[in-house]
Formats: C-alpha cells, sequence, structure tokens
C-alpha cells in the first residue's frame, strides 16, 4: 500500500482558546507551588528538614526551570518558623593579641554591647582626665612627689652634714655632685690646696674618697627611687582611675549579667583599662602633632587611639532585624566572601591588622540558617571550593587567608577563633556539574547527600494546560505587564510545546516563557493595546527568531544561489537529500546536506569518508557501522559481502556527528547497489538499527522546516517533503507555513517505521520481501540489491582465483 502523507492536524497540536474558562489572566490565580516538579520539592523538604550532618542540598537541573525561585521560596517559607540565630563578636585577647576572641551573644545583644563598650569607653575618655585634674589627686600626688623628692634630699643632707663635719663641702655642679675640701667655711681653691702640708693633703684626699663613696651609694640608689615613685604613683593612678573605670564598666556588666562569658570579658576589660590608663591621659605635644598629620585608618595599635579600641567589639554577625532564620544567597563566592577576610592598613610602610578588621562572609551571615551558592561559580573561584568542603567537615567556620595556608604571608597577620557551623548549603548547578563532582571528587557524596532533580517538561494533559495558564497569569502579575487574553495564553502553550520539541509536553523553562510575554507585552505597547493577544505572542516569537537568524538565512543563501549544492527536484543515484541541526547560543535551524554514495569491488568495507578525515564523531561512525551490518545482514547470507562503498556530507567542511543520517546513507547506499535514482524532492532523516527499524531523532520541527524553507524560495511543487521516523510524530510542532502548506498538498510530511517504506517512497520501486523460498521478487529493488552484491561476490571470487593461479607453484 501507498504511504499517505500526515494530516494536516497531526503536524500542530493546536489549544482552543475556547476550552479555556477565562477571558484574560487578570481573571487566574497565581500558582501555590512548583508546576511540574513534585519530585524536586519532595526533596528539597526532605534536605532542608533534615537535621542531620552531611544532607546539604544540590539543585540540578537546566538553566530557567525556575530554581533559584523555587529554592528561595521554600527555604524563606521554612526559615520564618524558626528562631533567629544567635549574634557573633570578636573581641580582643587579652592574653594572645593575635588570636581574638569570638563571643556567641543572643540576637541583637552583639551591637548592644558593642554600643555599650564604645559609650563607655568615650565616657571615659571625658572621665578619666576629670579624675587627674580633681584637687584630691593633685592633694596626693603632691604628697607622693614631696616624699620623694624628701627622701631624696634626706639622703644628700645627712651625706653633707657629715662632709661639713670633716671640712669637706658637696657642691652642685653642671655635671652632677661633687666633693671639695673647704677652710673657714670656703671652698678651697687648687693653688690653696696644693700649698698645704703632704700630710694635710693625703688626710683631706682619704676623706673625699671615703664620702665620694658614700655619694656613689646614694646616686646609686636613686634609680630604685625613681622605680618605687612611678610606682607609687601608678598605684595612686590605679586607685583613682578605677572608681571611674569600674563605674563605666559595672553599667556595661548589669545589661549582660544574664551572659558568663560577656561578664568575664567586662572584667578582663576593667583590669586592663586599669594597667592602661595613660592611654585616656594627654599626650606630648610632639606626639600629638605627628599624630595629627596621619589618615584616622593609620593611628596604629601603639598609640593611645589604637590601645583603646582593643576594647571596641566588632559585630561579625548582627541579627537584631531579624524574624527567622537567615536565607543568604552568596552570588559571589570567592573566598574572601565566603568564608570572611582580614583586612590590613598601611601603617609607617607596613600592613597591620587587628580585630576590629576582621569582615564576615557569607557563611558567616548564613550561620543558623540556609546559604544559596551557584555551583559554577563557586567552583570557578580558587580556593572556595576546598574552603567550603573543610567547612562543611569540620563544622567550625574558622578565617583564613590562602596565603597563611600556604605559607606565603608576609604581613601581620591574626588567627581568630573559629566560629561553630550550623548552616544548611543548597549549590544550584546543571546536571553535568553534579554528575562531574560526583565521579571525581570523593568528598561530595558525604557533604551534599540530596539531589533535588528538576523536570524539564510536563506532561501536556487538560489539567496542565490549566496549571500552566495560571503560570502565564503568574509571570503577567509580578513581571506588571498587560493581561493576556486566552488567545495569547494558548499560544503560549503552544510555544511551550515547541520550546519542549515534543506536542505531548510543555516546557518547564519559564525563563523562556517570560521572555516571550515580556516582549509581547511591548509589542502590544507600541499598538496601544490594553491587553496581549495571540498575534502579540506570535509577534514576539518572530521577532526574536529574526534578531539571531543571519546566520541561518547566510546558509540558505548559499543553496539558493546554488553555492552549496542541494536539488529539490529530479532523480539521482546515490545521491539523497539529509537534515541537520544547527545550534547557535538557543537558537537552532535545520539545513540540509547532499549525501552521497559510491559502490565498487571491495572486501565488504563501507568507508565514512568523514571519519576518514576525523570530521565524523562517534555516534556518525556507529550509524555507519550500524548500515553496514544490516547490509551484510538482509543482502550476504550465504556469500560474502564483497563490495567497498564510500559515504561522504558534500560540502561539509566542519565536525559531523550524531547518527540521525544513518537511515538517509542507508537510502544512498541502497540506491547505488540497486541503480534506482532517488527523488530529489524529498529529504530524509532518522537513525537507523540492525533491523532495518527506522528510530527517533531530536530536532524533527527545524529539520522539516529548514527543507521547507529551501523548497519554498524555489516553488512549492506538491512533490517536495520530508520522511521521518513514526516515532517522531509525537514531537510535530511546525511553523504555521509549513501546516498550511500540507493543508493545500503543497508539500509533504511521510512518518515511516521501516529502511522498505522510505525506500520505496524514494524510488517509487518496491522493496521487496523475501518468499518462502528466501528469494526476492523479482522488480523489487532489494532483488536489484542483491543481485549487485552476487555479481560484486563472483568478481572477487574470479580475481582471487586468477590471482592465485598466478601465483607459482
Amino acid at each position: 500500500m501507498p504511504m499517505e502523507p500526515l494530516a494536516p492536524a497531526r503536524l500542530y497540536h493546536h489549544v482552543d482558546p475556547d476550552s479555556l474558562t477565562f477571558d484574560t489572566t487578570a481573571d487566574l490565580e497565581e500558582l501555590d507551588n512548583a508546576l511540574g516538579q513534585p519530585r524536586a520539592t519532595a526533596a528539597m523538604s526532605f534536605g532542608i528538614g533534615m537535621a542531620r550532618k552531611g544532607y546539604n542540598l544540590f539543585v540540578l537541573g537546566q538553566s530557567g526551570t525556575g530554581r533559584h525561585s523555587l529554592v528561595r521560596r521554600t527555604l524563606e517559607e521554612k526559615a520564618a518558623g524558626e528562631a533567629a540565630p544567635d549574634d557573633w563578636v570578636y573581641v580582643h585577647n587579652f592574653a594572645v593579641a593575635h588570636q581574638p576572641c569570638a563571643m556567641r551573644l543572643p540576637p541583637g545583644r552583639g551591637p548592644e554591647l558593642s554600643h555599650k563598650m564604645a559609650a563607655a569607653i568615650e565616657d571615659l575618655r571625658v572621665a578619666i582626665p576629670a579624675v587627674f585634674e580633681s584637687e584630691e589627686y593633685r592633694t596626693r600626688r603632691q604628697v607622693v612627689d614631696a616624699s620623694f623628692k624628701q627622701q631624696q634630699e634626706n639622703a644628700f643632707d645627712s651625706l653633707r652634714k657629715r662632709a661639713e663635719e670633716q671640712h669637706i663641702a658637696l657642691i652642685q655642679t653642671p655635671v652632677g655632685m661633687a666633693l671639695a675640701p673647704m677652710r673657714d667655711g670656703e671652698v678651697l681653691k687648687p693653688e690653696q690646696f696644693n700649698t698645704l702640708p703632704e700630710e694635710d693633703r693625703q688626710r683631706i684626699q682619704n676623706t673625699i674618697r671615703d664620702l665620694q663613696n658614700e655619694l656613689q651609694e646614694i646616686v646609686s640608689q636613686m634609680p630604685q627611687w625613681e622605680k618605687e615613685h612611678r610606682e607609687t604613683v601608678r598605684e595612686l593612678n590605679r586607685e583613682m582611675s578605677g572608681y571611674a573605670i569600674r563605674h563605666a564598666i559595672s553599667e556595661v556588666s548589669l545589661a549582660f549579667a544574664d551572659l558568663a562569658d560577656v561578664t568575664a570579658y567586662l572584667q578582663t576589660v576593667a583590669d586592663d583599662l586599669i594597667e592602661n590608663v595613660d592611654a585616656f591621659l594627654p599626650q606630648p605635644e610632639a606626639a600629638m602633632a605627628l599624630r595629627a598629620m596621619l589618615p584616622q585608618s593609620q593611628k596604629g595599635a601603639g598609640s593611645a587611639d589604637g590601645i583603646l579600641r582593643r576594647y571596641m567589639v566588632n559585630v561579625i554577625v548582627d541579627n537584631s532585624q531579624a524574624s527567622g532564620a537567615p536565607v543568604v544567597h552568596d552570588d559571589n563566592p570567592a573566598l574572601a566572601y565566603l568564608t570572611g577576610r582580614i583586612e590590613h592598613i598601611a601603617q609607617m610602610g607596613a600592613l597591620v591588622t587587628d580585630f576590629g578588621l576582621i569582615k564576615p562572609g557569607s557563611l558567616h551571615k548564613a550561620n543558623g540558617g540556609y546559604l544559596i551558592l551557584d555551583a559554577r561559580r563557586l567552583l570557578t573561584q580558587p580556593f572556595s571550593w576546598d574552603a567550603l568542603k573543610r567547612t562543611l567537615r569540620s563544622g567550625e567556620l574558622r578565617i583564613q587567608p590562602p596565603e597563611q595556608m600556604y605559607g606565603m604571608a608576609t604581613t601581620i597577620s591574626l588567627e581568630p577563633q573559629p566560629i561553630p557551623l550550623d548552616v544548611k548549603v543548597v549549590l544550584i548547578g546543571e546536571r553535568e556539574h553534579y554528575y562531574l563532582l560526583s565521579q571525581y571528587d570523593p568528598d561530595f557524596s558525604d557533604l551534599f547527600k540530596v539531589a533535588v532533580d528538576f523536570e524539564e517538561a510536563i506532561d501536556r494533559d487538560p489539567g496542565a494546560v490549566a496549571d500552566y495558564a495560571r503560570l502565564v497569569a503568574g509571570v503577567v502579575r509580578r513581571e506588571n505587564l498587560r493581561p493576556c487574553t486566552k488567545g495569547a495564553v494558548a499560544r503560549t502553550i503552544e510555544h511551550g510545546s515547541r520550546l519542549a520539541d515534543d506536542a505531548e509536553k510543555l516546557t518547564l523553562k519559564i525563563s523562556d516563557i517570560g521572555n516571550v510575554l515580556r516582549e509581547a507585552d511591548y509589542w502590544a505597547g507600541t499598538d496601544g493595546k490594553a491587553v496581549i493577544d495571540a498575534d502579540d505572542i506570535q509577534r514576539a516569537i518572530d521577532a526574536g527568531v529574526h534578531r539571531v537568524d543571519r546566520i541561518r538565512e547566510r546558509s540558505h543563501e548559499a543553496i539558493e544561489r546554488e553555492i552549496v549544492l542541494i536539488a529539490t527536484d529530479g532523480t539521482a543515484v546515490g545521491q539523497i537529500n539529509g537534515l541537520s541541526v544547527i545550534g547557535l547560543d538557543g537558537f537552532r535551524f535545520g539545513r540540509p546536506s547532499r549525501i552521497t554514495a559510491r559502490v565498487r569491488l571491495g572486501a565488504g568495507r563501507v568507508i565514512d569518508i568523514e571519519r576518514e578525515v576525523e570530521l565524523g564523531g562517534p555516534l556518525h561512525s556507529k550509524g555507519v557501522m550500524i548500515l553496514s551490518a544490516f547490509l551484510g545482514a538482509a543482502f550476504a547470507r550465504d556469500m560474502p559481502l564483497s563490495l567497498s562503498a564510500s559515504l561522504v556530507f558534500e560540502q561539509s567542511y566542519g565536525g559531523v556527528d550524531g547518527d540521525s543520517a544513518s537511515s538517509a546513507e542507508l537510502y544512498a547506499l541502497l540506491s547505488a547497489l540497486a541503480d534506482a535514482p532517488i527523488k530529489q524532492s524529498l529529504a530524509v532523516t532518522g537513525s537507523v538499527n540492525q533491523y532495518g527499524e527506522v528510530q527517533a531523532i531530536g530536532g524533527v520541527n527545524e529539520k522539516i522546516e529548514g527543507f521547507f524553507d529551501i523548497c519554498k524560495s524555489r516553488g512549492l511543487t506538491g512533490e517536495q517533503g520530508v520522511l521521518i521516523p513514526q516515532a517522531n510524530t509525537k514531537h510535530l510542532m511546525l511553523r504555521s507555513d509549513v501546516v498550511d502548506a500540507a493543508a493545500e498538498g503543497r508539500f509533504r510530511i511521510y512518518p515511516v517505521e521501516r529502511i522498505e517504506q522510505g525506500i520505496e517512497l524514494l524510488t517509487g520501486v518496491p522493496a521487496g520481501r523475501r518468499d518462502e523460498a528466501g528469494a526476492f521478487p523479482d522488480d523489487s529493488l532489494y532483488r536489484r540489491v542483491e543481485n549487485r552484491l552476487a555479481e560484486l561476490a563472483e568478481a572477487r571470487r574470479k580475481f582471487g582465483a586468477r590471482e592465485d593461479g598466478g601465483k607459482p607453484a
């Protein structure tokens, strides 16, 4: 029976606008769940509810399927019912300065502590100088100073009295204290001393020597007396300032009496403030002038301001405004912004830091909640992936710059105390990321145990169509677009099937649907419409294609100008029109290619020229091997396959892969063997198996439209058409001009299940079926193929015999 082309109704599955029970999308409510994602939703609920270690989530699926919005919505709903996590602060470690201490406080108490400590220090800046300017302090200080001065004077007066008793004077000189003989109360001049008898001079010198030793002993005791004086003054300062300091700190302690760690820290602060009370006192004028020339960021830790910085509180995590657990989306997961960083300031040509320059990362902000990361961005950032794994394994968040990890640090740095980590990490990526990490990273499966797999399409049934309309209504409402009529919604649903490459499916790439709706709203606006109708949807689709189809136009132009040779009428032996798809950044189009086959005597090998020159991919080569197996099984049961055949895509200058042309290559080979011309008005797509069954391929709509455009530009004759696998008929969602041409009988699309059907359509000669005796009918194409192969086998036998006979005995 001759094969009939597909009816126009099977080329495009319409949505009847009258079947939709609304006038515009303004009448519809938004979907309250994720359309077509029950598996992903269940996995999300399980993953975020599982509080065990390692049950982090990896969300995998195609971009644009609503992964980010579903993840964020689900996490925010879950987080809203959870308690806000604690605040975290870093404070100075008074025991080990380069290891700042981390303190946990209830939500909102961290900023409170920081503000109260800053206020206390500011109060002390005024209160302590006032203490040292008070009358009480001055009186007590004068007593201490007078006591010190009296101690010195008493020592010298005692020495002076003993010296005077022996007629020796203790005098003050520019270089210090000195001893000199005197007579009648006057110091002897050297010439007078030299006139004294030798005995008197010797006696005086011995006396001066003894007194000099006593003077030296007094002078040597003076540093100790000064030290004791300073300590006495320091103790006085401690005593006098201690009242003000303990009063100021006690006010802070009272506000945090319920937090033992904070009160212990404040006690340490008070003790250290008393020890460093000088930082609150006026500095020497020279030092103040030098510091005044420095920017605020360069007033280092050694200055009074630097010393006072140690009493500040660095709030790392502030949850004072949080109404639930945090949900943080980090779109720049560089190491410094993921695990935190330690900043430095330039001071006198060096880089220095302190605990106040510790900055939080997204893991700090998400601690006690949820962190969303993009897998691709995370994996492309140096050190970030390893740092995340290390943090999740250890359960603590440690700020460690890479230069410190690898021993390359040359600046003063810190080792902040690690913070306990309790976070659920959600990675969002492509399927290839998930499977590559599962295969090559042994830690991945232990840390990300929950896979959230997003569907890319759903079945197109009445329930799904109704939900899709609500989905469209949701996009329109969120984007503040004009309402869509039921006709516009129907056309959008049809476009959803085309994007899914399946008339029985609807795409879940919501981003593509959103793009069409936004652009349709633009076109409706240019026409002054209050609503979006079907014409606006179609215009948006057509305009989107036109913006990116320059390469398609140039490719088809080369065919129309006969630069690339494609025949659309007549017949030819061993020549056929194959169809391929070219994809460019989300836009795909079909392009016909001429496939030719040549046959000659040989050893049973079918040569794939594309593979021989390394232009053919493995799938294409597999298809050629399968058709070779079909030839051998169908026609060479009782004889060797004695041909040498070559197959090639003519004028193909790039790579060829995929097996969708294997049926076309088999048709060309059969044509060459049977010497049966193939109609060039037909094009073919479909793969073939070893049993001659034609199998489904991808891109069937684009392939049909690609050949149709060439035929249309040359003039449709009614003889032109495309052979497609029967299994692909459910994928057809063709352009309206193709459907119209088919309805008018000017273009035909044939569904093919077996090679025999296809070769009969292409050549007009029945393929033939073996009878009970195992022979094909005489007038069949397969009989001609078998005869040709038998001739080649006989020729090969004779050639072999001739070769054997020519050999010497």
